[in-house]
């Protein structure tokens, strides 16, 4: 007997299945087995919990393989040569109160502009000043 779901927005009947997906970035692609609730011929599918974890897994490999990624033994590194816990480096320079741990962990990846952000500081550290006094005020 196959799991049926109704679509919240289309009202369409749903299946739950496995289908491939395939992930696109910088010119690579993988695809993936895909868990969710699809439509019987063409429609909108739904992904709930953890049904997306195979794509972004191949996202983060596909960013590793273009070299966009920044990996969370960087920014360990990169934040403990500027001296600042994982709680202040999230106050001074944004992502939220766990962010540094999360990307740290492997958990979350590092945005471009938070990757940019740590390198520029990585060479020049008398910045961090500056943005410790913009945080502060």
């Amino acid at each position: 007997m196959r799991k049926t779901k109704i679509h919240p927005v289309t009202g369409e009947t749903l299946i739950r299945d496995i289908r491939p997906f395939t992930v696109r970035y910088a010119g690579g692609s993988l695809t993936v087995d895909l868990p969710g609730w699809y439509p019987d011929g063409q429609g909108e599918s739904l992904h709930v919990g953890r049904d997306m974890q195979a794509a972004d897994k191949a996202l983060k490999q596909l960013r590793k393989a273009a070299g966009d990624a920044m990996q969370p033994a960087d920014v360990r590194a990169i934040r403990l040569r500027l001296k600042l816990s994982q709680r202040k480096a999230s106050e001074v320079l944004g992502g939220g109160p766990r962010s540094f741990q999360k990307y740290e962990s492997g958990e979350v990846t590092v945005s471009r502009p938070m990757a940019q952000l740590l390198r520029l500081l990585d060479r020049d550290p008398a910045r961090l000043k500056e943005l410790s006094v913009q945080a502060a005020e």
